[in-house]
């Protein structure tokens, strides 16, 4: 049985502990527990999240911000239910709910401080959006008009899908398809970077 305190200090990666992802507004505002119905199986996609996509992350960009974590399923459909932008239990790109026994996923809602700061003074979100694609071994990116605010999520098979509200809005990258803009033209957004650590996604990969 695991008590909460031992849960919040369960280390997910180098930078990250679980406690920072069963924060929730929603769930502090409305009285409603944040609690794992399985801690080990959301340890174990928080784990791999951590250290695939958001370890590396952090290490190129400094501090990540965390705006959305770990969600359990009870309220994750009180806040569809009440129109609190959560997407339905089932719905394909649900990415909060790391326990559900037969859907393989973990993900958050994220702010990168040092491209937020370039993209207050119009900075194109697409530059992140291909970085990530061309370094990390992501699912699903969605991206968010308010701070570049984005979804990242992991899955044990990749989708490697982009959408995003901020425009152009719609879908930039479908599932299996090759990016319209070659490797050398998506490189040149992101000329200026900080200089990538961690493993990094095989370049030219599609």
């Amino acid at each position: 049985m695991w008590s909460l305190e031992t849960l919040g200090r369960q280390r997910l990666s180098k930078h990250f502990w679980m406690r920072e992802f069963l924060y929730s507004e929603i769930g502090s505002f409305h009285e409603i527990s944040n609690i794992p119905d399985d801690p080990d199986l959301a340890l174990e996609r928080g784990r791999a999240f951590c250290e695939t996509l958001l370890d590396p992350i952090e290490e190129t960009f400094g501090r990540i911000f965390l705006r959305s974590g770990y969600r359990s399923a009870r309220l994750n459909a009180f806040g569809n239910a009440h129109k609190l932008n959560c997407a339905r239990n089932d719905y394909p790109l649900e990415c909060h709910i790391w326990d559900l026994p037969e859907v393989p996923v973990a993900g958050a809602s994220i702010v990168i401080p040092w491209f937020a700061d370039q993209y207050s003074t119009g900075r194109d979100w697409r530059d992140l959006a291909w970085w990530i694609h061309d370094h990390l071994d992501y699912s699903e990116m969605w991206f968010f008009p308010k701070l570049c605010a984005f979804n990242l999520t992991w899955r044990p098979n990749p989708q490697r899908r982009i959408d995003s509200y901020v425009a152009p809005r719609g879908c930039l990258l479908r599932p299996g398809a090759d990016p319209e803009e070659p490797l050398q033209i998506r490189q040149d957004r992101y000329a200026d970077f900080p200089k990538f650590q961690g493993i990094s996604y095989p370049a030219g990969r599609s």
